[in-house]
């Protein structure tokens, strides 16, 4: 179990991480280099967390808990949602969030990547 603003503290200390509204007043996107990594719902509770996973994970992360199921509004086999109030820890969402960063990262163009780790060296 997670509130709300634990996630976004979390969220917000990723390097480069970006917070916008692109949708509106709700949901709350990270994203990392114009890329989004997270999804938030903070309009109305329950309040949940949409990451990016790998299809494997995905499958593995719905069949073990009740409150991780596909991705809402998103293509359900590379992303996740997360119940903030359900059977996930702290920890445990942390690190699908941190996953989910790095995953994008992993996507992005060379040259951000680049930029990035000399961030991470410089800090």
């Amino acid at each position: 179990m997670m509130t709300l603003q634990q996630l976004t503290d979390y969220l917000d200390s990723l390097l480069q991480s970006e917070a916008c509204y692109p949708f509106g007043p709700d949901p709350l996107v990270y994203k990392i280099r114009g890329k989004m990594f997270a999804y938030v719902s903070q309009e109305s509770a329950p309040y949940f967390v949409t990451l990016k996973c790998t299809p494997q994970d995905g499958e593995v992360l719905t069949s073990q808990f009740s409150s991780i199921r596909p991705g809402y509004h998103m293509n359900k086999r590379h992303w996740i949602s997360v119940d903030l109030e359900g059977d996930v820890d702290t920890g445990m969402i942390e690190d699908l969030c941190l996953r989910s960063y790095q995953l994008v990262v992993s996507k992005l163009k060379k040259s951000d990547r680049e930029a990035l780790q000399s961030l991470t060296l410089q800090g």
